[in-house]
C-alpha cells in the first residue's frame, strides 16, 4: 500500500485489523477472555493511571471490541470511539460525560420512539431533561438552548419518516452556544453520511441495524470527532475539571482530543457496564465488510419501491427524500448525496386498519421491529414501536395511526414490489 488515505470500501475491511501479531490470523480473533496478566506491577499501574494504553478488564475494554469501536471511528472519520451494549446504552454513554442534575438536551421531535421515551422519562431518574423542537428550524433550536443546555440531539435520517436533517444548519447553532451536536447516525450509516464532516462532534450508531445488517447482534457505537474544546468553558467539569470519579485526573488537558473516549472508558463503561460482547463485536466487523455494497441495493431498491408506491392509487403519500416529491429532496442531495437510505413510511388509504391488515398479509417482509436488516422489514409503528406516544406526538414523529414504516431489503425488488401489491390488495378490498 502507498501512503494516500483508503478509499471507503477498502476502509469497511482494513480498518484497524491488522493481522493478529501471535498467530497470524487474517479475521480479527474472538477474545472470549474476561481480565488481561498484567507484566508487573509498574505495568498495571501505568493502566490505571491511563498512562499507558492496554487491557485491565473487559468490561472496560477487549481487543476484539476495540478493534470494532477503531473500524467504525475510521469509517467515520473520527478521532475516538466506543462500542457498548446496544444503540440505548451508546445514547446514554454519549450523554454520560457532559451531563449533570440539572442540565437538559434539547433534541429533535423526529426521533425513534424509544429514543423519545429514553429522553421523555428515563433519562430523567438521572436528573437529566430533554426539550423537544422541530429541528428543521434553527431558530426554535436556538430558542430551546438556555443556560443548562448541554448538547444536541438528532438523528441524520430521521426514523421512522426518513426526513433529512440539515446537520450544517444544526451544528452552527450548537457552535454558537458552546455545546456539542450529538448525530444519531444509525439509518444512513458512514456510508451514505459521514455528520462530523458536517460538524457534529459526537456520532452514535445502533450496530444492530445497517453496521452488522444481519438481524443477530444488539449493540452500539460512540465515535468522537475530537475537534470539541471541552475546557472553553465551565460547562463540562467532568472533561475539563479534575474528576472525582478518577482521582481528579483532569481529562481534557491531559488527553487533549482523546478526553472523551477514555472518559467514556475509565468511568462511563466503568460503572455503567455497557459492554459489548466480543462474539456480537465480532459479528459486526464481519457485517462492515459488505456495508458499502448492500448499502447501494439498499438505496435503490428503496428508491425504485418509493416510485412505484407514489403511483399506487391504494397510497396516500410516501416520504421517501429519494422522491422529487419530498420536502426533504434538495437536502438530501446535500447532506446524503449517495442516497437518502432505504428507510421511509407510506400511509395507507383505510387509515389504522388497512394498516394493520397489510401487516397481517406480507409474505416476503418480516413484520420486525428492527431496520437495517438485509431483509425487507415492516410495521405499524403508531401500534408498536411509538404506541407509548399520545396520537399528536405520534404525528409529530411521522408515526400517524395510518402510516407504515418499511426498511427495505436488498432482495430482488420485484419480488418486494410483488409482496406489497399482494399485501395491499389485500387490505384495501
Amino acid at each position: 500500500m502507498t501512503d494516500r488515505p483508503m478509499g471507503f470500501d477498502t476502509l469497511c475491511i482494513h480498518a484497524a485489523t491488522a493481522p493478529d501479531p501471535a498467530t497470524g490470523a487474517r479475521q480479527v480473533p474472538i477474545y472470549q477472555t474476561t481480565a488481561y496478566v498484567f507484566r508487573d506491577a509498574d505495568h498495571a499501574a501505568k493502566l490505571f493511571n491511563l498512562q499507558e494504553v492496554g487491557y485491565i478488564y473487559s468490561r472496560l475494554t477487549n481487543p476484539t471490541v476495540s478493534a470494532l469501536a477503531n473500524r467504525v471511528v475510521a469509517l467515520e472519520g473520527g478521532a475516538g470511539g466506543i462500542a457498548c451494549s446496544s444503540g440505548h446504552a451508546a445514547q446514554i454513554m454519549a450523554l454520560f460525560p457532559i451531563m449533570a442534575p440539572g442540565r437538559n438536551v434539547v433534541a429533535s421531535t423526529r426521533l425513534y420512539g424509544g429514543t423519545i421515551q429514553q429522553f421523555s422519562n428515563t433519562i430523567r431518574k438521572f436528573g437529566w431533561s430533554a426539550k423537544f423542537v422541530d429541528f428543521d428550524d434553527p431558530k426554535a433550536i436556538e430558542a430551546a438552548i438556555d443556560g443548562d443546555t448541554r448538547a444536541l440531539f438528532c438523528e441524520t435520517i430521521c426514523n421512522p419518516g426518513g426526513a433529512i436533517s440539515d446537520l450544517d444548519a444544526i451544528a452552527r447553532v450548537a457552535d454558537m452556544a458552546g455545546i456539542p451536536l450529538i448525530v444519531d447516525n444509525t439509518t444512513a450509516s458512514p456510508y451514505l453520511c459521514r455528520p462530523i464532516e458536517h460538524g457534529a462532534t459526537l456520532v452514535v450508531h445502533s450496530a444492530t441495524k445497517y453496521l452488522t445488517g444481519n438481524g443477530t447482534v444488539t449493540g452500539g457505537i460512540v465515535v468522537d470527532s475530537g475537534k470539541f474544546n471541552w475546557s472553553a468553558s465551565d460547562k463540562f467539569p467532568s472533561l475539563s475539571q479534575p474528576e472525582p470519579a478518577y482521582h481528579g485526573l483532569v481529562f481534557h488537558p491531559t488527553l487533549g482530543n482523546m478526553a472523551f473516549t477514555f472518559h467514556s472508558i475509565a468511568i462511563g463503561l466503568r460503572d455503567l457496564g455497557m459492554t459489548m460482547n466480543p462474539q456480537g463485536a465480532h459479528y459486526t466487523l464481519m457485517g462492515i465488510e459488505t456495508l458499502a455494497l448492500r448499502m447501494q441495493r439498499h438505496v435503490e431498491n428503496a428508491q425504485i419501491v418509493a416510485e412505484w408506491l407514489e403511483q399506487d392509487p391504494r397510497i396516500g403519500k410516501v416520504t421517501y427524500p429519494g422522491l422529487k416529491s419530498s420536502a426533504y429532496h434538495h437536502l438530501a442531495q446535500k447532506i446524503t448525496p449517495k442516497g437518502p437510505g432505504a428507510l421511509f413510511t407510506f400511509s395507507v388509504k383505510g387509515g389504522y386498519e388497512a394498516c394493520v391488515k397489510l401487516i397481517d398479509n406480507v409474505k416476503l417482509f418480516s413484520h420486525v421491529a428492527n431496520l437495517g436488516d438485509t431483509r425487507s422489514l415492516i410495521i405499524h409503528s403508531a401500534s408498536t414501536t411509538h404506541r407509548q406516544l399520545s396520537e399528536e406526538a405520534q404525528i409529530k414523529a411521522g408515526a400517524a395511526p395510518d402510516v407504515v414504516r418499511v426498511s427495505i431489503g436488498i432482495e430482488n425488488v420485484e419480488d418486494i414490489i410483488a409482496d406489497l401489491d399482494q399485501a395491499l390488495a389485500k387490505a384495501t378490498a
